[in-house]
């Protein structure tokens, strides 16, 4: 929370999407890199104000590699009664900052503050009744992951809770072969404490390529914040996402109802191939099949054909299935507010 020289609007400005979005910058507490802040982004009137088209609520965590961009999702949200809001996480988007390490943590938890914040901002100070937490890919490990550990029953005024969670082709295992997926992330379980900071790996270029306007794809992003070759991974990094896969193969419970969505297909990873705009091309989609049922008693899991790895950005007619799918579960699963 800002202390009493900083209130919300002089931590609020104008948004780089431009229109009535305004980010809002959540100052957090010293973690090792200078200047640690995360930052909230909504709509907001002309006067600065928060625009309340509902007592309903969605909070988006973005991916590795990532920030929130995605306006065209968000008006989806807005057009059925909710008000949108997303979060860019320490040292992603719009919160890095000059001399930090780009998009790392070595402990998941760690988003805890920033999430705990923002829902503080969207239930006690734009006073939503209902709010729904969106995750996509590592954004969907990190919001499962914080679902298990605040559950509805424990809400309360100090203890932040949400009363639904959707995840969009989220990160719950490690993909590649055997030998990555058991020996050499052993490795880096033990390489991580000693070199955090060394670098294990990278992401392919490809998949940002096909999403680009510049290389042929429909979306425009900044590529300073999602570069198509993305940034190193480091060891203990990957060490931390690991051991998030470990709870989630453990069994979560989420004590709230869970849609998870994923494509139908993957495809190749490190290359480019004719099927990347109508597959996963970043995940194995039976991985996440295969972990959804053990993240809590009430799941869902929907398949789109011909989605992407971000489905709310797939080619139509992938991205209305998937948006069809999202509020045809919602209607069925997220309670109403009773300030509507």
């Amino acid at each position: 929370m800002p202390d009493d020289a900083q209130t919300a609007a002089d931590l609020t400005s104008p948004d780089v999407l431009g229109g009535d979005w305004v980010a809002r910058t959540l100052p957090l507490a010293p973690d090792g890199e200078p200047e640690t802040v995360a930052t909230l982004v909504h709509r907001a009137g002309p006067d600065g104000t928060p625009v309340h088209g509902s007592s309903r609520a969605v909070l988006y965590v973005h991916g590795f590699v990532d920030y929130f961009f995605q306006a065209e999702h968000a008006a989806e949200w807005v057009a059925r009664g909710y008000d949108f809001y997303a979060l860019d996480l320490r040292r992603y988007g719009r919160s890095l900052r000059r001399g930090q390490v780009p998009n790392y943590v070595t402990d998941l938890r760690t988003y805890d503050e920033e999430i705990d914040e923002a829902l503080r901002i969207i239930r006690d100070e734009h006073r939503h009744d209902v709010v729904v937490l969106l995750g996509h890919s590592a954004g969907g490990l990190t919001a499962a992951l914080w679902a298990d550990r605040h559950p509805r029953a424990a809400g309360s005024p100090t203890s932040p809770w949400v009363d639904a969670v959707v995840l969009n082709s989220p990160w719950l295992d490690l993909q590649g072969s055997w030998f990555e997926r058991t020996i050499a992330v052993r490795l880096i379980d033990a390489l991580g404490p000693w070199m955090p900071q060394r670098i294990v790996g990278r992401l392919g270029p490809d998949y940002g390529r096909s999403l680009h306007v510049s290389t042929g794809g429909a979306w425009d992003y900044d590529l300073r914040w999602k570069p198509f070759a993305g940034f190193p991974v480091r060891a203990a990094w990957l060490r931390a996402i690991h051991r998030g896969h470990l709870a989630v193969a453990a069994g979560l419970s989420i004590d709230v109802p869970v849609l998870v969505c994923c494509s139908t297909a993957s495809g190749p990873d490190d290359r480019w191939h004719e099927a990347i705009t109508r597959t996963d091309s970043v995940l194995d989609v039976e991985q996440i099949a295969a972990r959804t049922p053990g993240l809590g008693a009430d799941v869902t899991l929907t398949r789109v054909p011909d989605g992407i790895h971000d489905l709310a950005l797939s080619p139509e007619p992938a991205r209305t299935r998937y948006v069809d799918a999202v509020f045809a579960w919602a209607a069925q699963h997220v309670p109403e507010a009773t300030r509507d």
